[in-house]
């Protein structure tokens, strides 16, 4: 997530304090990824280091305003008009406890891919209630928090289908470690061991 754009395009909007930032951050997203104070103080530095926002002097309370700068307003057009770059994807903490769990003696894979389909249909529940409910009494204002419930109710409804990908190929990975099965003259089915052969 860019904080840094994030900032520029809520002070091309109009110019602001750090506090300020903070809560219309949150209140366009619906507080999904909350900011952390310092944070906002310490990009807004970085901002301004590279004259991309400007210190109006303070509000009259003791609080720094921002407005954003020509080369400001340059960078917010450029990030609104580029694509969102897939070359470094962000790091998804579910994908690695999977890979590591599938690598590592007596973790039980199964377990984790079942409490975390629990969980992330639960979350699909609280996220499909939040939008409907949103979505009934909807005000203009509004637009920005169902465009974000939206994309976590995909995320989610993908995440769903992942962890279901992740169990099949686990029984699959079972089944072959298990070895293929034979009938027998009675019509029952036995299985086989793997021998060197049956290997290759």
């Amino acid at each position: 997530m860019s904080i840094r754009h994030s900032l520029l395009a809520l002070l091309q909007d109009q110019p602001r304090y750090g506090y300020q930032l903070r809560v219309e951050f949150e209140n366009r997203t619906g507080a999904t990824w909350p900011l952390n104070i310092g944070q906002v103080y310490t990009t807004l530095d970085r901002l301004e280091r590279d004259a991309l926002v400007a210190k109006e002097g303070d509000d009259g309370e003791g609080h720094v305003v921002y407005s954003i700068t020509p080369a400001g307003k340059a960078e917010v057009r450029n990030w609104f008009a580029a694509p969102v770059e897939r070359n470094n994807p962000p790091r998804n903490e579910l994908a690695i406890k999977l890979a590591l769990a599938v690598t590592l003696p007596g973790v039980d894979v199964q377990a984790i891919i079942q409490a975390q389909r629990v969980a992330s249909i639960r979350a699909l529940q609280d996220y499909t209630k939040a939008r409907r409910d949103t979505a009934s009494n909807q005000r203009a204002a509004d637009t920005a928090w169902l465009l974000v419930l939206d994309s976590l109710i995909f995320q989610t409804e993908a995440e769903v289908r992942w962890l279901d990908l992740c169990e099949a190929r686990m029984v699959q990975q079972a089944q072959a470690a298990a070895g293929p099965a034979r009938k027998t003259s009675n019509g029952a089915t036995e299985d086989v061991p793997l021998n060197a052969d049956s290997r290759r």
